[in-house]
């Protein structure tokens, strides 16, 4: 099996002083770290689309027009996990190259299509709900469906919109970072990083939010002006915009010690060697 920065012949003249390990030994700790990271990327893909748009984060108001009407700045719960599959991505095209980290992607592609049937077929089977007389699961007092159907309704909009948004953004995601890679040289950890992110959640947030209103799952009144439609949605991209920014700013500390530490651990050419700017 070929790994992206196979083994030089010579492990103490690439990492002197510390111990060679054997074939096995480097394949099971090659391919344990790309299970790590795969399903670290797989999990959280999972909950944050479950999770999606069942609750909006409030950070901040602020009153532009000092009308006593405040603008508000949220986030879907869901958005607080998804810049870690970023950061793992990152991770995989670094340490195993771009064909793997492809993969990983078609992969969650394919994850979110089950999360989809597992919420279709739990909710098209006969249940133990109450029904109205014509057939239908019964609201509650509060005019609420049972918590199942609440949850299926809203992560139904919101999976949609982020299958089309992920699979654009994790594959621009992936190309920016090695297209930077390539450029530098295998250089410049920093900025293949922090590059391939920034680019790749500009275009998530985009989409994921407009694909989300499309839908008719953000929490936006129909009868709202257009005006206000549009403030509301500018509001949504720059603030999600503006998280991930901020968050993923704060991974090149993990990640560019991470790649180095990783790199050793592996018997992987260093980061910036000629070596590691395979794809």
């Amino acid at each position: 099996m070929t790994h992206h920065g196979d083994m030089l012949p010579d492990q103490q003249h690439r990492y002197p002083g510390l111990p060679e390990l054997s074939p096995r030994q480097l394949h099971d700790r090659r391919e344990g770290l790309f299970l790590l990271f795969a399903g670290i990327f797989l999990g959280t893909l999972a909950m944050l689309n479950i999770l999606g748009i069942s609750r909006f984060i409030k950070l901040a108001e602020i009153d532009f027009n000092g009308n006593g009407t405040p603008t508000v700045f949220a986030v879907a719960v869901g958005v607080l996990p998804y810049p870690m599959t970023f950061l793992c991505t990152d991770f995989i095209s670094e340490l195993y190259g771009r064909k793997r980290a492809n993969l990983v992607v078609w992969i969650g592609l394919v994850l979110n299509i089950w999360v989809m049937f597992i919420l279709w077929i739990g909710g098209v089977l006969p249940g133990m709900e109450q029904l109205t007389s014509d057939g239908e699961i019964a609201v509650d007092a509060a005019e609420r469906l049972p918590v199942f159907f609440e949850i299926r309704s809203l992560a139904f909009g919101a999976v949609t919109a982020s299958m089309i948004a992920y699979l654009i953004a994790q594959l621009v995601d992936v190309h920016v970072f090695h297209y930077w890679k390539k450029l530098t040289r295998g250089r410049h950890l920093w900025l293949r990083n922090n590059g391939s992110t920034l680019v790749s959640q500009l275009v998530d947030t985009v989409a994921v939010i407009l694909i989300t209103f499309w839908l008719g799952a953000l929490p936006i009144a129909d009868k709202a002006p257009t005006s206000e439609v549009v403030t509301t949605l500018a509001v949504f991209i720059a603030t999600g915009y503006a998280f991930k920014l901020a968050v993923a700013l704060l991974d090149t500390i993990p990640f560019y010690y991470g790649a180095h530490r990783l790199s050793r651990y592996l018997r992987l050419p260093p980061p910036g060697h000629e070596g590691s700017a395979q794809s």
